[in-house]
Formats: structure tokens, C-alpha cells, sequence
């Protein structure tokens, strides 16, 4: 299942950008990647899915292929609930599996919440539904402080061109950024990440998007429990063992959060299947076979319990 096809959805900022695989006529799962990331996070793992689904991999918006959102306008966690809204409106699904890694696993837990008769399966690739607020309340404010000034100071320097380097030091600075990206996925997901011009590459995203728990909804554990109570979808969690507990790296080493997370979907609901995984943060791609097997059965499973060790 390697041929994949380019889906370029509209919406009132411009288009949501999305890659398919498969049959439209097949169960639709939707594919949401991580923090400035893009849909090629998902390359490397959906051919080795079942081929009896119709994979569709969307680029948020800001990132990949996607338009960038309207001038003077933030990014809210929010926001890209509501695009997978969007999309499943735009492909006419009144039913879907999600699948999300990291950031994107947040993103479909929440929509699962929002709409649960939407959603049959949710796939969450290190990553929990939410983001809890238990070790971060004193910096809530501020966060929002830096995303509204971050917001005004990227709009003075959008009057300048864009910044423009080699292919060479564009991986180099993506790998330096982010050591858990091998240097092969580091050049997949730049594929889709740049833009080629005269002189070198350009980022495609958005410079608006920046820091991560800038734009996150943080909510509280009361209201992580009320919430998992809602969902209706049978829930697979794949964690990576040398994966993030945290949004900020800084704090990786306090697991209680995640334990905690983890612990309350457990207990709520009363099928979820949970997966311990060698690997890093991005297992889904530096070892895709890891994780596909376990994806497969939990797919093609009535009631995921296949799924659960």
C-alpha cells in the first residue's frame, strides 16, 4: 500500500492539505501528526497497516501542505479540534478511527470527547487525551502572555523574507532540535516540511506556531476524569518506554502526570488496551514494524481487545 493519493480540502482560510491511502469505500481512520510535524510522520508506518482501511493523513494547519491561518489570528489547541471537524465534514464520514502521535494524540482524544458517536477507535502514539495542569498552573497565565506577544512580534518580522538555507543545515538544525528523529525521518519530514527555492529551502510552516504549551489546553484532573467518561471509542495507548511525559522536556523525568493519565483511562473505561514499546518519542517512524503489528490487530479487532497486553 505504498501509491498514496493528494487530498487538498477546502475551509475559509484556505485548505487543509491531506495525503490518502486506500479505498474510499473502506473505514476511513484519520491520521494526526505531532507538533510541527506533518502528514509524512505517517509514511513509514501505514503501508504496513491492513489495506482494508482508508488512510488519510492531514497536515494541521500551519504546517505541511496546509494554508497558514488567517493574519492576526493564534493558534489554539482548539483550533485543530475543530479541523478534524472540518475534515470529516469534508469527506462526508459521519463515523472515523483516529490515530495521533504526540500532539495529534491530544488533538483526537479531545474531539473523542467532543463528538464520542463520532469516533469507533482512537489510537494514541505516545500520547494521552489531554494535557493535565498539575504541575503547570503557575505557568498558565504566562503562556498565554508569550502566545499573544509571540503572535504580534512574528507579524513585524513576516514583513522581511523568509529565512532561507541549505538542505544540508536545514536537516542538521531539525535534528538538532529534535534528537529523536533519525536523520532518514528527519528527511521525510522535511519533504513535506519545505519549500525548495533558488537559493535553498524555506520552512513551510507557520512562524506563529512556536511552543507547544503555548497553545495547549491544560485542564484539570477533575476534568480529565469527567472527560474520559464520555468517550465511547475503544482506545489503544502505544507508549513508548524512552518516550515523553511531558509536554516540556525539562520535566520528562516526573512520570507522575502520564502515571496518573494512564491510570484514570485504565480504570474509566472498559476497553483500552495499553502497549509498551521500545524506542523513542518517534517509534511510529524510526521503527514502524514495532508498533504496526499491534496497530493491525487493534484495527481489525471488534472490540480492540486484541489489542491489550
Amino acid at each position: 500500500m505504498g501509491l498514496f493519493s493528494e487530498l487538498k480540502l477546502a475551509v475559509p482560510w484556505g485548505h487543509i492539505a491531506a495525503k490518502a491511502w486506500g479505498s474510499q469505500r473502506s473505514s476511513p481512520v484519520l491520521c494526526l501528526h505531532g507538533w510541527l510535524d506533518n502528514a509524512n510522520s505517517f509514511d513509514r508506518l501505514i503501508p504496513l497497516l491492513p489495506k482494508d482501511f482508508y488512510y488519510v493523513a492531514m497536515d494541521f494547519g500551519g504546517h505541511g501542505l496546509s494554508s497558514h491561518y488567517s493574519p492576526g489570528l493564534p493558534y489554539y489547541h482548539l483550533n485543530f479540534v475543530s479541523e478534524v471537524r472540518r475534515v470529516a465534514a469534508a469527506l462526508k464520514w459521519n463515523r472515523l478511527s483516529l490515530m495521533g502521535h504526540s500532539f495529534g494524540g491530544t488533538v483526537g482524544g479531545m474531539f473523542s470527547c467532543i463528538f464520542p458517536e463520532m469516533v469507533d477507535k482512537l489510537i494514541l502514539l505516545d500520547s494521552i487525551p489531554f494535557i493535565l495542569d498539575c504541575d503547570e498552573l503557575e505557568n498558565l497565565l504566562t503562556y498565554k502572555q508569550k502566545l499573544i506577544e509571540h503572535t504580534l512580534q512574528v507579524e513585524e518580522a513576516a514583513k522581511k523574507p523568509s529565512h532561507v538555507v541549505s538542505p544540508e543545515e536545514m536537516l542538521q538544525r531539525l535534528l538538532k532540535n529534535n534528537s529523536d528523529v533519525g536523520k532518514e525521518c528527519g528527511e521525510l519530514l522535511l519533504q513535506r516540511g519545505t519549500t525548495r527555492v533558488a537559493t535553498g529551502l524555506v520552512l513551510n510552516r507557520d512562524r506563529r506556531i512556536a511552543w507547544p504549551e503555548h497553545s495547549f489546553d491544560f485542564i484539570s484532573r477533575e476534568l480529565f476524569e469527567h472527560a474520559t467518561k464520555q468517550l465511547q471509542a475503544h482506545v489503544l495507548l502505544i507508549k513508548a518506554i524512552h518516550g515523553f511525559y511531558s509536554v516540556r522536556r525539562e520535566k520528562d523525568t516526573d512520570k507522575e502526570t502520564m502515571l496518573f493519565a494512564i491510570g484514570k483511562l485504565k480504570s474509566i473505561l472498559k476497553e483500552v488496551g495499553f502497549v509498551e514499546v521500545p524506542g523513542n518519542h518517534y517509534a511510529h517512524m524510526n521503527q514502524p514494524q514495532q508498533v504496526a503489528s499491534i496497530i493491525s490487530s487493534f484495527l481489525q479487532s471488534r472490540d480492540g481487545t486484541r489489542a491489550q497486553q
